[in-house]
């Protein structure tokens, strides 16, 4: 398991990536500080108050902690104990050289931040005195978490000053409790807002215009709702020049931000103009004007380097991708896939290109320009942006080509493996092939350091002690961290035999160390045939964009195509999990023996029509796709009969193959596979329990609102949130539901959960015929929805109020991070991480306990 040990040199990594790159952007880099100057200025309202003193508790960790589930005691202590305060000189620890672990006081800088390495890996603790009630805007920035009042609410960890959180002051004292994210400053302050509901700038995704024709186009504005009501049936108006055009809101919950995707038209453009003013009103539901805003946009020639709108499928937000079209006009031409570094923007990642004449590059943006190192949620942008540049390019199927730098390296070792039958070649540049390995590469580091050296960066002796001792998992660790097989690219490397390879890497980086490029070209050494390898001469890190754009890899690409499925004589392909990556060619995984264990399946018509497989339990080989007759093929050494001209499928039975049919889509599958985290996409709704206590209904909200947050700020998204008793099948059909809230207080549980082999109410939670009672039982758990093919169910859920507030973290949302289909905990969780994890597993294909495999503790 993965430490927060380790997660501190990833964070002194990056500073010291965002330090040089800060730097270099000023001679032509790429690379901007996040892509954007941090917002200072206030335009949302008047600043009623900033926090100038506070107080600070630095909490050091030395690993052996799951990313998944790691330790929280600080907020587990104000969660559960609403009389806890924090003052001045008080121990709230004592750490494991049995120092006193102190609260500590601060204050402002000039910049009206707290700031300074005893920031590191600490609390921060402030406090504001109101006179009456009222509602307020909590700015803030620099963190990654906050309990307002004793709920969660999303950070600002990459310090953009995006942060807009409307809350409800209490009368007297209101309590702010800030976890320091990935930099050791903070800055906080109120704002009272000029107007109940209006537009802010802040953090818009918006196209450019195209000079050259007409069009529709998509944009997306945060709207702030710092009233106690629910806006029903706004209206975003957009005005451009003669153009009008309007979007209608889906229902924004009581104090909230939402990024709201919206519509609107351009005529062509004159040439000489550089920039065009959109105007947007909102209006209330009887077409009243309540606010408005003017956003100027720039104007780009379609054959010049510019950035497109789309509408994600995950969640029905605004994402964009940046364009580097061919100087041709040729059709059919070849599309390369170009994916960035952290703190990259996707614009400054295909500006680093010059154009090319026989083909366009696109960048997607990764969510963020941290996002999710192009896993998960990164992972589907990708695709998502493959898809659409397909679409409008209409490039030659065979000339599709994958490229990225530093993190986009890992981006393109993962994709190249994950989707090795998409690309021709790919070219990972100064990256690193698997990301847990990278980051546990920083421990190894300290590890390997004189006294000199850990006396000169404060890791004391008895530190590196504890670091050195093994950690054995235990049988439910090991199921927990089985959910992330498919992240781990290095058991899928054979998958690169399916395109050329191209590896460049700087002589002398010390970002991603060169011995990382020199172990891939050694392993690749042992079985690929069609490899490069170049170091490139003093070369650091960045050393141009040549860094990116070389030619020599162009040059590599322009030879090598995607084999068409006929002439395939030889396939092997892995996976770890048939709903990441389930297909090659034609064939495809549909099902696991042991699922989000290695699969692969080895095919050759050397001697007849064979295939070999590991760890598959349903297979589908699609031989219309072949120009010859096939009429029987060899699995496993059984022989079997085909029909050539169709989709053919075959199940392991009592291990043997058997002929079969399509398999349901009731059935796990490509679809729709587990575990927990894959309920996050398919244009997700959250639905929060409204039937229960005061305090179960509050709870249940705020946990959903701070699910909302974070999907917006990690991935730029925007999710539905709505009540139990607005829920219908018919209106949401074939979406994915996130439930919040368990039986006996969430009206929506009878109508999607009824037949679900968990069923959680109060006081008690059954497996099946198995019965936990008790209130401290904290779940989550993905189904599938049964009146749907495609869509799923993941619900958080409690059996109480113990259970609840140990459910209160979201590192579900989180890349790197391991979930699978069933994890139970109880109330111990943030102060023991998965050693309160009780339950975790997989339910089998059929989506029963059954057949699935699970381990107690």
């Amino acid at each position: 398991m993965r430490n927060n040990f380790k997660f501190f040199f990833v964070i002194v990594f990056l500073l010291g990536v965002s330090t040089t790159t800060m730097n270099a952007q000023k001679t032509g880099n790429i690379v901007e500080y996040f892509g954007k100057e941090k917002i200072n200025d206030v335009s949302e309202g008047n600043v009623l108050h900033v926090f100038k003193t506070g107080l600070a508790l630095q909490m050091q960790n030395l690993g052996f902690e799951s990313s998944s589930f790691p330790n929280d005691p600080v907020f587990n202590r104000f969660l559960t104990d609403n009389q806890y305060r924090a003052t001045k000189e008080s121990t709230f620890d004592i750490d494991f050289l049995g120092q006193p672990v102190k609260w500590k006081s601060i204050k402002i800088d000039s910049t009206s931040s707290f700031s300074g390495s005893n920031l590191r890996s600490a609390y921060v603790y402030l406090t504001y005195t109101s006179n009456s009630e009222q509602i307020v805007l909590f700015e803030a920035s620099g963190h990654s978490i906050a309990l307002i009042n004793g709920f969660p609410h999303e950070g600002d960890h990459y310090d953009f000053g995006y942060s807009l959180i409307p809350i409800k002051l209490k009368k007297g004292e209101n309590i702010f409790v800030l976890k320091v994210g990935r930099f050791p400053r903070i800055r906080a302050r109120l704002i009272t807002p000029s107007t109940g509901v209006q537009f802010t700038t802040r953090d818009m995704t918006m196209p450019n215009i195209q000079q050259e024709e007409s069009k529709a186009y998509k944009g997306a504005v945060r709207v702030v709702n710092a009233t106690e009501n629910w806006i029903k049936e706004a209206i975003i108006e957009a005005k451009l020049a003669d153009n009008n055009s309007t979007t209608i809101i889906a229902n924004m919950p009581p104090l909230s931000v939402q990024k709201i995707p919206f519509s609107f038209t351009s005529n062509s453009v004159d040439a000489s103009k550089e920039r065009v003013d959109l105007q947007l009103n909102l209006k209330n539901n009887k077409g009243i004007t309540i606010n408005n805003q003017t956003v100027t946009l720039e104007v780009k020639s379609k054959y010049k380097h510019h950035k497109k709108t789309f509408i994600s499928t995950i969640d029905g937000s605004v994402q964009y991708y940046s364009v580097a079209p061919s100087t041709s006009k040729e059709a059919s031409q070849a599309l390369f896939l170009s994916v960035h570094g952290a703190s990259v923007e996707a614009v400054n990642q295909a500006n680093a290109y010059v154009q090319k004449d026989w083909g366009t590059l696109v960048a997607p943006t990764n969510r963020r320009p941290f996002g999710f190192a192009w896993e998960d949620w990164g992972r589907l942008d990708a695709l998502e942006v493959l898809a659409d540049a397909k679409n409008i390019y209409k490039p030659n199927e065979s000339k599709i080509y994958l490229t990225g730098h530093s993190m986009g390296g890992h981006g393109t070792w993962y994709l190249g493996a994950t989707y090795p039958d998409k690309f021709a070649a790919i070219a990972p540049c100064a990256g690193y092939p698997d990301l847990l390995a990278y980051r546990d590469g920083f421990s190894r580091t300290v590890l390997e350091m004189t006294p000199e050296q850990l006396e000169e960066r404060g890791i004391s002796a008895k530190r590196v002690e504890r670091m050195k001792l093994e950690h054995v998992n235990t049988p439910l660790q090991n199921m927990i961290e089985r959910a992330g097989t498919p992240s781990r690219t290095l058991k899928l490397e054979r998958n690169y035999l399916q395109s050329g390879v191209y590896v460049l890497h700087g002589e002398k980086d010390n970002v991603v160390p060169t011995a990382i490029a020199r172990q891939m070209r050694e392993r690749l050494g042992k079985f690929h045939n069609d490899f490069t390898y170049y170091e490139y001469p003093d070369g650091t890190h960045w050393y141009g964009n040549h860094s990116v754009d070389w030619p020599p890899i162009f040059d590599f690409f322009k030879q090598r195509t995607i084999q068409k499925d006929s002439a395939v004589k030889k396939l092997e392909f892995f996976t770890g999990s048939s709903g990441v990556s389930a297909t090659s060619h034609f064939m495809t995984i549909h099902q696991q023996e042991k699922p989000f264990e290695v699969s692969s399946f080895d095919f050759s018509k050397e001697e007849g029509f064979n295939i070999i497989t590991t760890n598959v339990a349903l297979l589908e080989v699609d031989l219309s796709k072949l120009t010859e007759t096939v009429n029987e093929i060899t699995l496993d050494g059984d022989t079997l009969k085909v029909s050539s001209d169709l989709k053919n499928f075959f199940k392991k039975d009592n291990e043997k193959w058997i002929t079969t049919t399509a398999p349901s889509l009731s059935q796990k599958g490509p679809h729709r596979n587990g575990g927990f985290k894959d309920a996050f996409r398919n244009n997700v709704v959250f639905v929060y329990a409204t039937k229960g206590s005061t305090i179960e209904n509050d709870w249940y909200y705020h946990k959903a609102l701070f699910d909302a947050e974070t999907f917006y700020y990690r991935a730029n998204g925007n999710v539905e949130m709505i009540k139990d008793t607005d829920f219908s099948l018919k209106k949401y059909a074939d979406r994915n539901v996130i439930v919040y809230g368990n039986k006996d207080n969430n009206a929506a549980w009878k109508v999607l959960l009824k037949d679900s082999p968990i069923q959680v109410k109060n006081n008690a939670v059954s497996f099946g015929d198995k019965i936990l009672s008790g209130h401290q039982w904290g779940l989550y758990f993905a189904v599938p929805r049964t009146d749907s093919d495609v869509a799923t169910i993941g619900v958080i859920t409690a059996t109480g109020d113990m259970g609840m507030k140990a459910a209160y973290a979201n590192h579900y949302l989180v890349n790197g991070t391991t979930f699978p289909d069933v994890v139970l905990f109880d109330s111990n969780l943030l102060n023991q991480g998965t050693d309160a994890v009780k339950h975790a597993g997989f339910f089998g294909n059929d989506w029963t306990i059954e057949h699935g495999d699970f381990e107690w503790k």
